[in-house]
This record gives C-alpha cells, sequence and structure tokens, in this order.
C-alpha cells in the first residue's frame, strides 16, 4: 500500500458499523475520516472512531508468542497448544475444553473457531462475550420470531414520528445513531422522543419526556402499554392472523401494576398517548434492556407492543436493538454462542444438525447447548473444565465477579490466550501467550446491527510477529489432525464456505442467507445489506406481511410477568448498581486508553450519587467512594449528581488494573444471570457505599509510563505522557514520591507548607516541565488541565497550578476532538451571547468535528443562559 492510497474499512468499535477512510501517512501513522458513501453513518463519526489512528502502533503490544511467561516461536507455541487440548479430551471428553471468544473478532476468525470446536473437538463450549451485552435480544427475537431476526433498518429511525429508547444511552453509546436521531428531529420538529432510563442521560436532553423508572422495571411499563393498546381499541384487526398467543399475553399485563415503576401517573400516560396515537413509532433499545436477569421478559414485553399494533416490518416502525460490539452480529450469523449453530439453526433440531454435519463432513455435532459464559466459567473454577482458549477479550474484568473468574483462571489446568497486548489481566495468568492482529491489521468481514456485512480491511502490517485469528485457529486445527479441513490460506476462502453454508442451510427457510455472496470479488466488496439469495434477491425489512420463521409462520407474543431484580437491598447493601459505558472510552479500554485525546473527558473512574445519599453517607464533591459487595470492592472519585435517582449508583466499566489500582468495577457485580438467555444482570447489583478517607489526596503529571505504589492511584493518557490520580492512608515521603513517579534524579523544585499539609513538587530538564507532582490533605483545588498543559513546556507557573489572570483555565475537558473546555464553552456563551450548540461551534469548534459532544454542550447552553436569566 502506497502512503497516501486510501482504504475504505470499518470501525473497531460499537454495532453501529461506521465506514472509515484511512490514509496511510509518510511516516506510517494513519489519517482517518469518515467514508460518505457508507450507509451505516455516511460520513459521521463519533469521537472514538475519529481518534483511531491515535491508537494503532506497537505501544502495549505484545510482539511475540510466551509460554510460561518467556518469550517463544510460534512452532513451540502452537504445537503446545494442540498436544494439551488433544490430550485433555483423549482423558476427560470434548466437554472438559472450552473456547470464549469475543464480538471483536472478525466473521471469519468466529467461524474457524466454532467449526474447531462444535464441529471437530465436539463440543458446544464454544461462547462469547457478546453473552454479556445482546444475548437476552437473541433469547427474546427467537421467541417471538422463530430466529434472532432484526426487523428494521438505520433509516426507520429518520422515518419515524415516534422513537423511544429503552435502557440505551444513545449519545455516548451509539453517537452516530444518536446523530442521525437528533439531525432527523431537527430536520422535522414534530418528531418526538421518549427516552426511558432510570438515570438522566446525555440522551435525555434530546427527548421530550424522559421517563426515570426504578431499575429494572421496563417489564412493568411495558405490560401496562400493552394493557392499555387493548383497553383502548389500539390492537391491530390483522394481528390474530399473524401473532400466536397474544389474549394470553394480555392477560399476564393486566396483572401488572406500573406503580412499581415509580413512575408519575401523568408521565405514565403521556407515554401510554404518545405510543398508541402514533403510528410510526421505532423502539431503540440496548443494555438497560439486556443486562437484566428478567432480560429475554423485557424484550418480548416491547416486541408484544409491537406485534400487537402491527408496527413492525414497516418504514419508520418496529423494536431496534443496538449491539454494543463491532462483529457482535457476525458471531451471531455463525453460531458463535454456545447454543447455537452456524446461520441462525438450532442445535436441539436434528435436521438443522444433519445438514451443518454433511457440510463440515464430520461424524455429529452436539446435540445440546454448551456452557454460557457465566456458567463457562464456573466450571472452571469447579475443574470440570480444564484447558481453555481465550481470544481477543478480557474476562478478568468483564465478567461478573470478577475477582472469583481471576482465581478460576489462575487454577486452570491449561489455559491460551489470543491477545493484543500481554498488560491485560487475563493475559497475565495464561500459559500460552499467542500474539494476534488487530484492528488496523485485521482483514475480513463484519456484521453492524441493521444486519450489513462490510469489509475491515488491513492498513498496516501485523505488529511483530502477530498472526490473524483464523490463522492461528486453523493452524491449531491441523496440528490435531484435521489437516483438509483447515486448510485455509486467506479469509476470502473462509468467507467463500460460510456463504456455501448458508446456501445448504436455505432448505430449513430460516432468515440468514448469504448464498448470493458465494462468488462476490471479496476484496472490493461493498457494503451488502444480508439476506443476500443465490438468485440476486434481497429483503430490506422483515415481517410486515408476516412470515415469522415459527412452525405455525405466526409470530409468538409472550405471556410475562413483572419480577424484581434477583439481588435485593438490605441494610448491609442499601444501594443499586447501575453500570455503563462512558463518551469516549470502550469496553476495557485497551485500545482507547492509548489516546490522549479520549483520555481528557472524564480521566477517572467514578461514582454517580445522588446529593441526598451523599449527604447522609458524608461523601463530599471530588472526594473517594469505596463501594463493597459480597463479592468485591472498589474505589472511585465521586460525582454528586441528580442524574441518579435517591438509592441508586451509576459507575462506568472501563477501568482495569493498568489504569486504576482498583477500579475494576465488575468485581462488584453479582453473577446473576437471565434464566433463558445466560445475560449477567450487570445494572442491578446491590453495594454498600462509604466514604474512602485517605490522609492525603495528589495529583501528578509525568513523562514517565510509571505505576505509583499508592493505596489509591488512577491515570490516563495525555500528550506527551500521563496524568495520574493519587491517594493515600498513610503519611509518605512525598519527595521519594515525586521522584519515583516523575523519575528525575536531578533537583526538583519544591514548595511546601506543612501547616496545611500541601506540597508541590517540579521538575524541568532543558528548561522545559517533564512532571510535576501537588499533594494536600483534601481533594485538590488547582487547574488540572492547565498542569496538564504545562508538561513539555517552559511554563514557569506550574507549582501555581492554575494559570496568570491573563491565561484563562479552560476547565475540565468537553470537546475531545479540539481540547475545549468547561469554562471556556461557560465564558464564550456568556460573553459572546452565544444561543444554539452551532453558535458555540462557530465561536469555539467544539462539536464541528465527530459531535459526540453536542449533548453536553446544550446542557452547557442551558447552565449559562440560566446564569445569564439570573443576572
Amino acid at each position: 500500500m502506497s502512503n497516501l492510497s486510501p482504504i475504505r474499512s470499518t470501525c473497531a468499535y460499537c454495532g453501529v458499523g461506521c465506514g472509515i477512510v484511512a490514509t496511510r501517512q509518510a511516516d506510517g501513522s494513519l489519517a482517518i475520516s469518515g467514508d460518505k458513501t457508507h450507509p451505516a453513518n455516511f460520513g459521521r463519526l463519533c469521537s472514538k472512531g475519529s481518534a483511531l489512528g491515535d491508537t494503532v502502533g506497537n505501544e502495549r503490544r505484545l510482539l511475540h508468542p510466551m509460554i510460561n511467561g518467556k518469550k517463544a516461536e510460534w512452532d513451540d507455541a502452537l504445537a503446545l497448544v494442540a498436544a494439551k487440548f488433544k490430550a485433555t479430551i483423549k482423558e476427560h471428553g470434548a466437554d472438559s475444553v472450552a473456547f470464549y471468544v469475543s464480538g471483536q473478532l472478525l466473521t471469519e476468525d468466529y467461524y474457524v473457531a466454532n467449526k474447531l470446536m462444535k464441529g471437530f473437538i465436539g463440543s458446544a463450549n464454544i461462547d462469547t462475550n457478546s453473552r454479556l451485552c445482546m444475548a437476552s435480544t437473541v433469547a427474546g427475537h427467537k421467541r417471538a420470531f422463530g430466529t434472532d431476526t432484526v426487523p428494521g433498518v438505520y433509516a426507520d429511525i429518520e422515518h419515524a414520528d415516534l422513537v423511544v429508547l429503552v435502557g440505551s444511552n444513545l449519545a455516548w453509546c451509539h453517537p452516530v445513531l444518536y446523530q442521525r436521531l437528533a439531525a432527523a428531529k431537527a430536520g422535522r420538529p414534530s418528531m418526538k422522543v421518549i427516552n426511558i432510563d432510570p438515570r438522566r442521560t446525555a440522551t435525555s436532553d434530546l427527548a421530550d419526556l424522559h421517563l426515570s423508572l426504578r431499575i429494572g422495571t421496563d417489564v412493568a411499563l411495558f405490560n401496562h402499554l400493552l394493557a392499555q393498546i387493548e383497553a383502548r381499541g389500539a390492537i391491530d384487526p390483522r394481528t390474530f392472523e399473524k401473532v400466536n398467543g397474544l389474549r394470553d399475553a394480555l392477560e399476564s399485563a393486566r396483572e401488572d401494576d406500573v406503580a412499581v415503576c415509580g413512575l408519575e401517573p401523568r408521565e405514565v400516560e403521556a407515554f401510554v398517548q404518545a405510543f398508541i396515537g402514533t403510528q410510526k413509532v421505532v423502539t431503540i433499545f440496548s443494555q438497560g434492556v439486556n443486562q437484566s436477569s428478567a432480560g429475554t421478559d423485557k424484550v418480548n414485553a416491547i416486541i408484544n407492543c409491537h406485534l400487537a399494533t402491527g408496527r413492525i416490518g414497516k418504514e419508520g416502525m418496529g423494536p431496534f436493538s443496538v449491539t454494543g460490539q463491532p462483529n457482535a452480529m457476525g458471531g451471531r450469523e455463525v453460531g458463535g454462542l454456545a447454543n447455537m449453530l452456524a446461520c441462525h439453526l438450532d442445535l436441539e433440531v436434528a435436521e438443522h444438525r444433519k445438514t451443518v454435519q454433511e457440510f463440515w463432513k464430520v461424524e455429529k455435532v452436539p446435540e445440546r447447548p454448551g456452557l454460557k459464559a457465566v456458567d463457562m466459567f464456573k466450571a472452571v473454577a469447579d475443574g470440570k473444565i480444564k484447558a481453555i482458549w481465550i481470544m481477543c477479550t478480557n474476562p478478568i474484568v468483564s465478567l461478573p465477579e470478577a475477582d472469583g473468574v481471576k482465581a478460576a483462571l489462575e487454577a486452570c489446568d491449561f489455559v491460551v490466550v489470543s491477545d493484543l497486548s500481554a498488560e491485560v489481566e487475563t493475559a497475565k495468568v495464561a500459559d500460552v501467550l499467542l500474539p494476534a492482529t488487530g484492528w488496523g491489521e485485521k482483514d475480513g468481514t463484519v456484521t453492524n446491527s441493521d444486519r450489513l456485512i462490510s469489509r475491515q480491511r488491513s492498513l498496516l502490517p501485523p505488529a511483530g510477529a502477530a498472526r490473524h485469528d483464523w490463522d492461528i485457529i486453523s493452524e491449531v486445527g491441523r496440528r490435531m489432525g484435521w489437516a483438509r479441513a483447515f486448510a485455509y490460506s486467506s479469509p476470502a476462502q473462509i468467507f467463500k464456505e460460510f456463504a456455501a453454508l448458508s446456501a445448504a442451510c436455505a432448505v430449513h427457510g430460516r432468515d440468514f442467507d448469504i448464498s448470493g455472496l458465494v462468488d462476490a470479488e471479496y476484496d472490493r466488496m461493498e457494503p451488502t445489506r444480508w439476506p443476500v439469495r443465490a438468485d440476486g434477491s434481497q429483503t430490506e425489512r422483515f415481517f410486515a406481511d408476516g412470515g415469522y420463521f415459527t412452525p405455525s409462520g405466526k409470530a409468538n407474543a409472550i405471556p410475562i410477568r413483572f419480577r424484581e431484580p434477583v439481588s435485593k437491598r438490605e441494610p448491609k447493601y442499601p444501594y443499586r448498581l447501575n453500570t455503563g459505558r462512558i463518551r469516549d472510552q470502550w469496553h476495557t479500554m485497551t485500545r482507547t486508553g492509548l489516546s490522549a485525546k479520549l483520555g481528557q473527558h472524564l480521566p477517572e473512574p467514578f461514582v454517580e450519587i445522588h446529593p441526598e445519599d451523599a449527604k447522609r453517607l458524608g461523601i463530599e464533591p471530588q472526594s473517594l467512594v469505596e463501594l463493597t459487595s459480597p463479592s468485591g470492592t472498589a474505589i472511585l472519585r465521586a460525582q454528586i449528581t441528580h442524574r441518579v435517582s435517591e438509592g441508586e449508583l451509576f459507575v462506568p466499566i472501563h477501568w482495569t488494573d493498568v489504569f486504576a489500582s482498583n477500579g475494576r468495577v465488575d468485581a462488584l457485580v453479582a453473577a446473576v444471570v437471565d434464566p433463558v438467555s445466560g445475560q449477567p444482570e450487570s445494572k442491578a447489583s446491590v453495594v454498600a457505599a462509604k466514604p474512602y478517607a485517605p490522609a492525603w489526596y495528589g495529583f501528578a503529571v509525568t513523562q514517565r509510563n510509571e505505576v505509583p505504589l499508592t493505596d489509591y492511584w488512577s491515570r490516563a493518557r495525555i500528550q506527551g505522557g500521563w496524568r495520574i490520580e493519587l491517594a493515600g492512608k498513610s503519611p509518605y515521603d512525598f519527595e521519594g514520591l515525586a521522584r519515583s513517579i516523575l523519575g528525575y534524579e536531578g533537583e526538583l523544585i519544591r514548595y511546601s507548607d506543612q501547616s496545611k499539609g500541601t506540597a508541590r513538587f517540579a521538575a524541568l530538564h532543558d528548561g522545559k516541565v517533564v512532571g510535576a507532582l501537588f499533594i494536600a490533605p483534601d481533594p485538590l483545588k488547582v487547574s488540572k488541565e492547565f498542569i496538564v498543559a504545562s508538561l513539555g513546556s517552559g511554563s514557569p507557573l506550574v507549582l501555581a497550578g492554575r494559570p496568570a489572570a491573563d491565561m484563562p483555565d479552560p476547565g475540565p475537558i468537553v470537546c475531545s476532538c479540539f481540547s475545549v473546555g468547561v469554562n471556556t464553552i461557560l465564558t464564550a456563551i456568556q460573553e459572546g451571547g452565544l444561543m444554539t450548540v452551532d453558535e458555540i461551534g462557530g465561536a469555539l469548534r467544539a462539536g464541528t468535528n465527530c459531535g459526540s459532544c453536542k449533548p453536553e454542550l446544550a446542557e452547557l447552553l442551558a447552565r449559562g443562559q440560566s446564569r445569564q436569566a439570573a443576572e
């Protein structure tokens, strides 16, 4: 590839599946822009996608195989993996081994892993971290439609007259879809948006109505809606011709009491009237629905309402699940979940197994589902699974009761990990560590949330000795004795085989069919929505006229009742814990944590707590909070806010031991799962909260990549180095701490006031600031953004901790793309008389690149204008 040759590919992050254009620069870096021709984003990108170029390179990369912590050759590592798996299977049976894979694998990687485990090893013990984010949707779809079918497409969002967002902070978790929704609403102000979420989020600012229901009560709300649809004569007359079970569903719905949601009756009535009175309704749902012990029921409660009104499969209508990973959908299509076969076929159906068995030319495929994620690691802990291969995911951080997962893997007989980095927690417990290619190096396909298959293309050569996942898995398959079945030399071969399998499976009349792509020109493949049948025909939307994939051809309305979350509040654990993502980070920060831009927005793990709860507990703003559950602890920075209700807390999921001393939030989460989908209840565990009372607080900037040995720390990438928050329970040698963190042996500039318990240190080299440390007995009142900007500069004011009067303090960063802070924005609003988000963009550029910060700009605009009104 020449230095200036643009390559069209797909973003590495969420399931929106945005197209990107990457151009390799003369220095080897990548310039990233949105692909204006891609139907998912039409050129839009979020902050994370825009910063992809910051995250490539060899920093923190695993560059060679390792055996027992020592560098090894590929031949030795692969021979050991194959031999250990063969020996374990021979001695203990096929179900004594397992694969745990990832929604970040490409479809070709997923296909080969699934084929090796289910077709040749003979076990269904392959599951994926997609179990943690969309398994309840899969189960709900299958119960209602007969298959895991997404009925609609993204364009329906723009055609709808009412968009209901349930358990989805679309503005932060799927920003490009949010931008499409916001643009549609701006162009058509009659469009209405209702946001159903226990927490007030950036998405709520777009909504005409925000329903802050109690955590876990979604079923009661949608059962009430279903009952009112019947009571007000809004059931579509043709529904009973197309839907089984609706009368039973209505009977169950009438028995629930919407009062458990904790909403005002007028709010509930406004929602009911809006839904019933609007024909074109799209209901978007995400993790707030899925990550629940009643997640599958929540999905079906939503679908029931669309089935009853006939609002499905038509332009601007239908239930719509938005997925969290770039290829969670591709994993579903190849059968990457423990309870599925490829091409949306079912393990339990003999005819389905026979088709796959004959295509793969194997003696048999498993007749029963394998172990789902949480049960899989319990089986590791119990010694039932004796060898496990983990690919492209970090379960020691992301699974519930994460400390127990760590202990299980440490005790396991044989652990193989394929990953980008040796620093991630799960890599550190591996017997064999295999360097895999990552985004920018991989070559294959992904499927987004609206069934669009896109190419993810190689932009850079593999780092070090890294190999593609499909290649690693295939080589192990060959070494285990199945050379002909795994004789792949390119991802195009694998895709062609997968498409051919879908042609063989078409006899069963299921939804997934890409047989029309068997002979596609792989390297030049354009984004294509499935199905693409052998005759070239396609289906844009499903179910407008029925045609469900059930034995009867009708949809199933599911009778359900509201159930409380499994974990119960008690005096010892009085708070309900909600978890989720933030705007500029993704998963466990293996990639986003490399970007200085993305580290600016929310650089430290935090807990949102209601002011009344904070007052009751004696928690002050910006102090530290210790959360404790029956399974773990975390220490987080307090954000006291009305965004959460009393008795409820919110914490982000992203921090790992690489970035914080005690920020692994899933250590707190109970290993409670939905009984149908097996998805963990990640948003309703119970915890205790109390002030974490250190003897001192600290803040540092340094060019050195050093993890401090203090009781509390968290760190984030900045331009030219790191920013670090610190705290300690006992007195400390602060000069020694400064030298350790700053890595400087020369003379330090120092200022201290023993009477106040404060100390400040700065290290200069050749007149440039190479680091600084600030210590105080309380949370520091310094301009952290000014100190961050001082690193690498010749600023003599760094020890002052704030800029001079003629150098305004920008405040915490809001716009990551252009490093625009809160204070800068508020000043511009007040002094410049700015009235709109677009005017802020014109004055400061904030919000004019990716647009992810626009909801926060709107919030600041309201705050600034209210100040002006008060004055």
